[in-house]
């Protein structure tokens, strides 16, 4: 990896020789990680248990990658043989949010210990090395090249990349299989936190904060979108596996029931990405499709409280006639309505929304026909058994016992799987370039002989059809429905606000961005809940400096990236010339 070596950095904060930087760099990072092996306090009384010698524990293992972290790309810097895929335009930025995240777990610790058993005097001297060796490390990142300069150097100039050997098809597999276990720990280990241990939780974030930038400067995320689009099916298919492996790690039933709860909204969010991601129509009131599939699937599950009480369908039958009303809901509005355009047609769906909302909550049998059993809704519905399976038993599978949920997060998870299928099917179709159409410029689309109202219909009927889908699953593993969630905002999701913000934040347009979105959005106000009445003012603040940073969404769309950077010459496309081996630099920050 070619870098250019100078006496002193001139564009450096600190001036000092840069191999002298990269020395103090790698000293600071051995140290954080020499810590985590010693004891950071007296007492067990702080989150984690943090007393112990030779056995890191709660933050301490946050520290300790984010020490291996900032090691590992500082040795990129010396050309250490192996790591050249890790970084390879050899630039700075990545070291530097490496070093920031050991700082920060560090720091944010040693705070945090102080604070919790009031005073310094709780710091064993493990502590006070982490903190030491993170903030050397951190002022060795002042005396390198300023990493916006380095980096727009390697992209003025790609030739100074050397390009990274290929690997054969097997190494590339074996790559992909490493990452997708490397996501599943860590989401793993930040779903089983404990709620009363705040102080690991925020460690976490701050790591997985900068981690993940360090990773994204450095280009690793586009490299590997070029290796799961080189192996589209294995990529998808070690996901699934890796989901599916889900609740045997994490054997928790209240983990399972988020795990459900985040495919159910995942789900609704893919088909909601449908109409807003591809086809580019603003749906304000899209929960109530869901709620449709929900309360068709009530009335027809056997439950006491059913209006139909005496009629029992099989799971498939009541998936169907879930999604059947759906679709016809979605038909029956959208035929009347998308016709409209932009704001208009926003407020249409937002008072459909309401009508569904207000409708249901109305058919008791007084204030309008006995439907839906008014505010009470449907309860007491029973559980799903398919084929002999009974979804609200335990079963041992290999020596592990999954409960109730974790049956319905397999469940979930297959039915997440067929909707991915469609999803990427009717994207790449003829008739989902006709919604790419519609959305970019509708004017030049019905010019060029694109029927845009029925592309539109087609668009909110499938999309409506697939929250339906999701529908029927949910109310069976709530046992109840009723009109509360199915509103366009509201502190409990799912609500059209929230999975609308799900698209957003994940990325408008790919498969992976609203289930990405949807976890975040579930997770984060469940395991910031120690906040308190300052919670949603934390969870907005978060999202609005994401969306300041990353508009274009966490996993970005090609074109929209394009469209959010306009103009911007640092940021790295690959279909704009620049050779192979610079694929996957991108712009720091972006």
């Amino acid at each position: 990896m070619a870098t250019t070596e100078t006496t002193t950095t001139e564009r450096g904060l600190i001036a000092l020789p840069e191999s002298a930087a990269r020395a103090l760099i790698a000293f600071g990072a051995l140290a954080t990680i020499a810590s985590t092996f010693m004891s950071w306090t007296y007492t067990s009384a702080f989150p984690g248990d943090l007393t112990y010698y030779g056995s890191p524990a709660g933050l301490q293992i946050l520290a300790l990658v984010a020490g291996a972290l900032t090691l590992l790309f500082t040795l990129t810097l010396w050309n250490v043989r192996g790591l050249g895929w890790l970084n390879p335009a050899g630039a700075t930025q990545p070291v530097v949010l490496a070093a920031t995240s050991a700082f920060a777990v560090s720091w944010f610790s040693a705070i945090a210990i102080a604070v919790d058993l009031k005073g310094l005097v709780a710091l064993d001297p493990g502590a006070y090395v982490a903190a030491v060796g993170s903030l050397i490390a951190l002022l060795g990142t002042l005396a390198l090249p300023k990493p916006g300069d380095t980096f727009k150097d390697y992209v003025t100039k790609p030739d100074l990349i050397p390009p990274v050997a290929k690997m054969a098809g097997w190494g590339e597999r074996l790559v992909i299989t490493g990452a997708t276990a490397f996501a599943l720990i860590v989401f793993t280990y930040g779903i089983g936190v404990d709620p009363d241990a705040s102080e690991t939780f925020l460690g976490y974030l701050l790591l997985v904060v900068f981690g993940t930038w360090a990773l994204l400067t450095a280009g690793l995320f586009d490299r590997f979108a070029q290796l799961n689009a080189r192996h589209k099916g294995f990529a998808t298919t070690m996901a699934f596996l890796a989901a599916a492996v889900f609740p045997f790690v994490e054997n928790n039933e209240h983990n399972a029931n988020l795990g459900v709860n985040i495919l159910v909204v995942g789900t609704v969010a893919l088909g909601l990405n449908i109409v807003v991601g591809l086809t580019g129509l603003l749906d304000l009131g899209y929960v109530a499709f869901l709620g449709v599939g929900a309360y068709a699937a009530a009335l027809v599950s056997g439950s006491e409280f059913s209006r139909f009480a005496g009629v029992q369908f099989p799971f498939w039958a009541a998936m169907l006639t879930g999604m059947a009303a759906s679709l016809v809901f979605g038909v029956l509005i959208g035929a009347p309505t998308l016709r409209l355009r932009g704001d208009y047609l926003a407020i249409v769906t937002l008072g459909f929304g309401e009508i569904f909302r207000i409708a249901v909550n109305n058919m008791d049998g007084v204030s309008g026909p006995n439907i839906t059993n008014g505010p009470n809704g449907i309860s007491m519905i029973p559980d799903l058994n398919i084929l002999g399976f009974n979804f609200g038993a335990s079963h041992a599978i290999g020596g592990i016992t999954l409960g109730r949920f974790a049956n319905y997060f397999l469940l979930m998870l297959l039915i997440t799987g067929l909707v991915v299928v469609v999803f990427n099917r009717a994207a790449d179709s003829r008739i989902g370039r006709s919604w790419i159409a519609i959305r970019e410029d509708e004017t030049a689309a019905t010019a060029m002989g694109i029927n845009g109202f029925r592309v539109k219909l087609i668009a909110f009927a499938l999309g409506a059809s697939l929250a339906g889908l999701a529908g029927t699953v949910s109310a069976h593993v709530g046992y109840s429905v009723n009109p509360a969630p199915y509103q366009f905002a509201g502190s409990v999701p799912p609500n059209s606000a929230f999975l609308l913000a799900a698209v957003v934040l994940g990325g408008m347009g790919t498969v992976n961005g609203p289930i990405l979105g949807a976890t975040l959005l579930y997770l984060l106000p469940e395991k910031l809940s120690f906040l308190k009445e300052y919670e949603l003012l934390a969870f907005g603040i978060a999202l609005v400096i994401l969306m300041r940073f990353r508009p274009e969404g966490i996993i970005a769309n090609r074109r929209r990236q394009l469209e959010f950077h306009d103009g911007d010459d640092s940021i790295h496309i690959p279909e704009q010339g620049l050779p192979d081996s610079t694929v996957g630099v991108t712009k720091a920050g972006a």
